[in-house]
């Protein structure tokens, strides 16, 4: 086993002048930083992957403020979303009632019930532009008859397994009964389908495993088209909404032969769980910010003082401790380098310790930069996003309620 190299170094001038711009601000609490020359730059690498005729539809849950989806609707271009849950469904019904929303999971039926009495009055036309997924006949069946109940057409667009294996249909009878179920019932509209693949990336490239994967993912998706078409007609088939990929695996489309649009959310503030290298091109726009409350020259260790010489002589990235204000967030600390976690002393949302190399030099007051895990949940954690641009913090972009 060799021995650690000392990781410290000078810190990143990017994150200096973040820090500037915060402090500047005003700030001093943990916040949720985007870089919006970042966020613009991702926003443009995406649409201009897209072929001719491809649709774009935002992923809401991974960008969960009014504001950001608003900003990158504007830049994109498109009015799709993809709306996870009834809060989300409602807040966009509210604020932009014109766009079109594919629900990205099936919504409880009672929460579908609940969104038709909490949609205030005038803005009921948002309901005519809402996909809702549907995963099973049984949850069909319940739509059925909210239709019926709400004397209105519901749009009604179906979830594929295309082999993630997180239920949905496959091609075969239950799928052509479904189809035939929507077909006679004239409160229900077929709009699509939804065939969502994120395994992929993940499986080896050995023996050909991934690229098999997605010839099979495209295959199914395929057969399902052909059963809707025996339903529907194929002129009809070529008019619904045929949605695919997400951040992981939108690249893979390079045509519409199959899909019509795709989703994505994450790859436009690239958290690190996107770092792929089908995401390459697109930049980290996303971090976390909080103040050091405490910064020592030494770590040492509670109950444990006469190990900590040793253990730093071994591993000199354990001689300085500092403390943050906050913690335990799904993220990696990326400035100042060397930082990490220390796994004796354990996680704490009160005050992280993180340990560093020799050579770290931060003071309390200066700010620690983390990278997300994820957007989804860490975006929710800290109130309003700072929204960080040309060495200054621009804007404050509230986020919707932390909601499942």
């Amino acid at each position: 086993m060799s021995k650690p190299k000392d990781e410290s170094g000078p810190r990143d001038p990017y994150f200096i002048a973040m820090q500037d711009a915060l402090t500047k601000a005003g700030i001093a609490t943990p916040t949720l930083v985007i870089d919006r020359a970042r966020l613009n730059a991702n926003i443009d690498t995406l649409m201009g992957h897209l072929p001719d005729g491809m649709g774009y539809r935002i992923v809401a849950k991974s960008l969960p403020s009014l504001n950001l989806i608003t900003h990158i609707r504007e830049r994109s271009g498109t009015d799709r979303l993809m709306t996870f849950n009834l809060p989300m469904l409602l807040a966009l019904s509210e604020a932009m009632p014109e766009a079109s929303q594919l629900l990205g999971k099936p919504l409880p039926i009672q929460a579908a019930r609940q969104y038709f009495e909490d949609l205030p009055a005038d803005k009921t036309e948002a309901a005519d532009h809402i996909q809702w997924l549907i995963d099973t006949p049984e949850r069909l069946a319940q739509y059925a008859e909210l239709a019926n109940d709400q004397d209105r057409i519901l749009k009604i667009n179906l979830e594929l397994d295309v082999g993630l294996h997180r239920g949905g249909f496959e091609p075969g009878s239950t799928l052509g009964e479904t189809l035939k179920a929507i077909n006679v019932n004239p409160n229900l509209e077929m709009a699509g389908f939804m065939g969502y693949e994120p395994h992929i990336p993940a499986l080896p490239t050995t023996l050909g495993w991934r690229d098999k994967a997605l010839k099979g993912a495209w295959a199914i998706y395929q057969e399902a088209l052909a059963q809707a078409a025996l339903v529907f007609g194929g002129d009809r088939i070529a008019q619904l909404t045929r949605n695919a990929a997400g951040s992981p695996t939108y690249r893979y489309y390079e045509d519409t032969s199959l899909a019509n649009e795709i989703s994505a959310g994450s790859c436009l503030v690239k958290p690190t769980h996107f770092d792929s290298e089908l995401l390459e091109p697109h930049l980290p726009a996303s971090f976390i910010a909080t103040p050091v409350i405490k910064s020592l020259p030494t770590t040492r260790m509670p109950g444990l003082e006469f190990a900590d010489g040793a253990k730093r002589s071994w591993d000199p990235n354990y001689s300085k401790t500092v403390f943050i204000y906050g913690g335990h967030w799904l993220a990696d600390p990326v400035d100042p380098p060397g930082l990490a976690y220390n796994s004796t002393f354990g996680r704490s949302s009160n005050q992280e310790m993180l340990n560093g190399g020799p050579d770290l030099s931060i003071d309390p007051d200066e700010f620690v930069f983390f990278r997300p895990h994820q957007s989804e949940a860490v975006f929710l954690q800290f109130g309003d996003i700072a929204i960080y641009d040309a060495g200054e913090i621009v804007d404050m972009w509230p986020v919707f309620p932390a909601s499942a």
